[in-house]
């Protein structure tokens, strides 16, 4: 790639951050017609990656970089090879479409620019992290990406539905995403590596650490979140409260894949292990099933794509977890034709509800002569949803059962999963794109007529797109399935696709299996759904509502812990604060056997023994104190001792502000005490006399022993002669104590002068809530208020 491709790659990531902010203007200014001019950026994006297709195509691979923060070694750098590619031809083509689409379907919508907004930040996402090169850049993608799903699920915040559906998506991508952090920092660590491309080039290094199941298992959690797989399916489904354009960009063509993106980008490192093989075809085949059966229960035309993307999902991951090389072909295969159909049927669903009223689809019937384009459009994709020739969806059920029968010998469960899958989302592609078209007509919310171009361009192209790829089945093969598949297995692959099975085997004969046992299954549909509501009423409780049951469970949790922490008592605050602080000093030096074996007492002289002895004296002066206010006066005594030991050892200046901070500190502790109604003795139990006793004891013993332990190491001069050669020349200061405060930590200080403000207030605050006393009754209560009491008792 030159020097100029490497920079287009940047703008293509870009461009569409670019088209968000100015896409809420357009919109304004063009109205209705803002669709087609922001649709000209990701189909540019598009020109610009498939113009990279016979590149890729020949085994190059590219990973354009700069650097974005280098004092922590991250880059801002993409990958770009057959798998990358693959992608960003789906999200930028798909994304293309989509924005036309919403074009129709949001028109006159008073919110539209602010919809194309969050649609362009989550296409530029989506592109940043199918490129992403650098592990944390790719993770600050895949969070992005969180966020504006978040947003564009909730697009409709007035609505309950809407508002929980995005919370509930934000908080199971979310938690996913800290764990894949977590474990891009494991990989980090055992490789010695921050770059995929160069994570992918170490070989067996993570399939031979010690670390390797933790490395997996915190993939797996990132990666499962965020396509969906079983028990974490739950969120996807709830998430068709978007916008139908959100459902079919982001839950079906793109996001939900992004999980399946990692898992085949990470197979070089991390599969074709026991782990591997075990619990991705587990949990993949357990997903299908699920997303299947569930989807038959509905009656959404929504809701049944969704669960069949859950399931095709679980299809992809079970594939990628067998590592043999024709499942992955099948994979491959199947991720091209599933973005395409899924793609399509989610935008006719959305334009049957646009134009009919409704979705539902017992609700629906003979709506082919008003939507005669839309039923086209809905036939082509189903039949490739369907795995019926001559479309690319049939070449991935051949290539994908012929990897699981053969991979390894005939898998039997993974085969009949396979089957029941494949059949029951034929089942739904049969109901889709059929029974809202063909039957009688029925009266329908609104008056049912073809839409806008903007509505049905995206269904005809997409669909036709499918059937292409499977007539010029060589090309796909050469030009984009086998880079993808070489990026997945690691080594070059040579994949020879056609659509015309090469010969009748296991294969052919399960596709016809599946193909009889989804018409049978269709023509019992009725029954078939009732007898899953059934089954599902009778189980009952699911992940979905024991989300809701752990959220309200760490609501609860947080409301108990808030009224135990934060009672309201200054006591319970100090006291907390004061024992943590114990502990943080006490148990490393404990654990880690730090503490000081032996003490010199140094040569004192005798000033400096009598500054110890007034210190000595405020401390006692300070435990036998009657009164609060005497107390704090006493305290006053320890400053000055520190002050004096800082004037002794030649810092007068700092001396100078110790005297200041303690004789200021005195004054309004004082004043405070005055203005505040406070019992002028101190009358806690004896029991919190002790503990308190020995917390204390406890900070000062751990203080103690953390300067002893550092007073006694050798003296690093480092910092000393940074500050000695520097003050002079670059602060062009010569009291060294200063420049560190005013230039080196400048900002440290001032968030210190902020504090101290801050406090200030706080204090003015204190004292001005309270009534005012005369000014004999503030000098009696701080002395001990026995007076007042008097005058109290004789006015009873």
């Amino acid at each position: 790639m030159s020097l100029i491709g490497s920079e287009a790659t940047f703008i293509a990531v870009l461009a569409p951050f670019a088209a968000a902010i100015v896409a809420p203007t357009l919109t304004r200014l063009l109205a209705h017609n803002a669709a087609w001019p922001l649709a000209l950026v990701p189909a540019a994006i598009f020109l610009f990656f498939a113009g990279l297709v016979p590149e890729v195509a020949g085994g190059a691979s590219f990973t354009p970089a700069v650097d974005w923060a280098p004092a922590y070694g991250v880059t801002f750098s993409f990958f770009v090879d057959g798998l990358s590619t693959l992608f960003a031809l789906l999200i930028s083509g798909i994304g293309t479409f989509i924005i036309l689409y919403s074009g129709g379907y949001l028109k006159g919508h008073p919110q539209q620019g602010r919809f194309f907004s969050f649609m362009f930040l989550f296409m530029g996402a989506m592109l940043g992290l199918v490129l992403g090169n650098d592990l944390i850049t790719l993770f600050i993608f895949w969070e992005l990406t969180s966020i504006t799903s978040f947003l564009l699920i909730g697009f409709d915040h007035l609505r309950a539905a809407s508002r929980r559906a995005a919370i509930q998506a934000l908080v199971v991508t979310g938690g996913g995403g800290l764990s894949l952090l977590a474990g891009f920092l494991v990989i980090m660590a055992v490789t010695g590596e921050a770059n995929m491309s160069a994570v992918l080039a170490s070989g067996d290094t993570l399939r031979d650490s010690g670390l390797y199941a933790l490395v997996l298992a915190l993939v797996l959690g990132g990666a499962f979140t965020k396509s969906a797989q079983f028990p974490f399916h739950f969120w996807l489904p709830n998430a068709m409260e978007a916008p139908t354009p959100v459902s079919a960009f982001l839950h079906s063509a793109t996001m939900v894949k992004a999980g399946v993106y990692l898992l085949m980008r990470m197979h070089p490192v991390l599969g074709d292990t026991a782990l591997w093989t075990t619990i991705l075809p587990v949990f993949g085949g357990a997903t299908l099933l699920v997303g299947t059966i569930l989807a038959v229960r509905q009656t959404d035309l929504k809701l049944m794509l969704a669960y069949t993307t859950v399931a095709s999902l679980g299809l992809l991951v079970m594939l990628t977890g067998t590592s043999w090389e024709k499942a992955i072909e099948g994979a491959a295969l199947y991720l091209l034709a599933h973005s395409l159909f899924k793609g399509a049927l989610f935008m006719v669903a959305g334009t049957i509800d646009h134009e009919a009223g409704t979705r539902d689809i017992t609700r629906l019937g003979g709506l082919r002569k008003a939507m005669p384009i839309t039923f086209a459009a809905a036939c082509l994709a189903a039949l490739s949803m369907s795995g019926l020739p001559p479309f690319v969806g049939f070449i991935a059920k051949e290539y994908l059962y012929t990897g699981i029968w053969g991979g390894a010998g005939a898998n039997y469960a993974l085969t009949a999963t396979a089957v029941l899958g494949n059949a029951l989302m034929l089942v739904i592609a049969a109901a889709v794109a059929l029974k809202p078209f063909l039957g009688p007509k029925v009266e329908t919310p609104k008056h049912a007529h073809e839409g806008p171009v903007l509505l049905y361009a995206g269904p005809v192209v997409l669909s036709l797109v499918g059937l292409a790829s499977a007539l010029l089945a060589h090309d796909t093969g050469v030009l984009v399935i086998g880079p993808v598949v070489s990026s997945i297995l690691g080594v070059p692959s040579a994949v020879d696709v056609h659509l015309v099975p090469t010969h009748i085997g296991a294969a052919l004969y399960l596709s016809l299996g599946t193909i009889a046992l989804g018409v049978v299954l269709f023509l019992r549909l009725d029954a078939l759904r009732a007898g899953t509501a059934r089954l599902l009423t009778a189980i009952g409780w699911g992940p979905d509502k024991g989300f809701d049951q752990v959220i309200a469970g760490i609501v609860s949790f947080s409301a108990w812990v808030t009224r135990t922490v934060q009672g309201g008592r200054m006591e319970v605050y100090m006291t907390m604060t004061f024992l943590i602080t114990a502990a943080a000093i006490l148990v490393p030096m404990t654990v880690a056997g730090t503490w000081p074996t032996g003490f010199a007492m140094p040569d004192f002289r005798f000033y400096e023994w009598g500054v110890l002895a007034i210190a000595a004296a405020g401390l006692v002066a300070v435990l036998i104190a009657r009164t609060r206010l005497t107390a704090i006066v006493s305290l006053g005594i320890q400053g000055f001792a520190v002050a004096l030991i800082f004037m002794l050892f030649g810092a007068p200046d700092l001396s100078f502000t110790q005297f200041m901070v303690e004789t200021l500190s005195v004054v309004i502790l004082a004043l405070v005490m005055t203005r505040l109604n406070l019992q002028p003795r101190d009358h806690r139990p004896m029991a919190a006399r002790l503990c308190h006793s020995v917390i204390a004891l406890a900070i000062g013993a751990g203080f103690a022993g953390l300067l002893i332990q550092i007073t006694s190491a050798p003296f690093d001069r480092r910092l000393s002669d940074f500050f000695e050669a520097y003050s002079r020349t670059i602060a062009h200061g010569r009291n060294i104590v200063n420049v560190i405060l005013v230039d080196f930590r400048g900002f440290d200080t001032l968030g210190e002068i902020a504090v101290v403000m801050v406090t200030g207030l706080c204090v003015l605050a204190l004292i001005r809530v309270r009534p005012k006393r005369s000014a004999e009754e503030a000098l009696d209560l701080a002395a001990g208020g026995d007076a007042l009491r008097k005058r109290e008792e004789a006015r009873v």
